[in-house]
């Protein structure tokens, strides 16, 4: 098993990865570009998590780990758009972001503690 793999959030950023996946495939056409920046930018949540969970420095450690959260509140972002935009039931909107919320504070211990905060 890989570092990555024994973590929480990673296995939770594997989850949201499958909720975005499922929220973009019920957008209307037309509507690509949010389903394209959703997608990528969840992939990207669970890819710094891995690449973190690699490197042997603390710093690089906690660097990767902020660049996921980052990507988790752009994630945040896109289903802002979504729901201001009425393109999301907001059942979907409400679960989406209890789970990126998770995922940020998740994130956020992980950097402080490789950060020695």
């Amino acid at each position: 098993m890989f570092d990555h793999e024994k973590l929480d959030v990673y296995r939770l950023a594997i989850d949201f990865v499958a909720m975005a996946n499922e929220m973009t495939s019920s957008l209307p056409r037309g509507r690509a570009y949010l389903a394209d920046q959703l997608q990528r930018a969840a992939l990207s949540i669970v890819l710094n998590i891995a690449e973190g969970a690699g490197k042997y420095s603390p710093n690089d450690k906690a660097s990767y780990y902020a660049r996921s959260r980052g990507s988790a509140t752009e994630c945040a972002a896109v289903l802002d758009v979504c729901r201001a935009l009425d393109l999301l039931p907001a059942s979907s909107y409400a679960e989406g972001k209890a789970v990126l919320l998770r995922i940020a504070s998740m994130l956020t211990k992980l950097v402080m503690v490789h950060q020695g905060g």
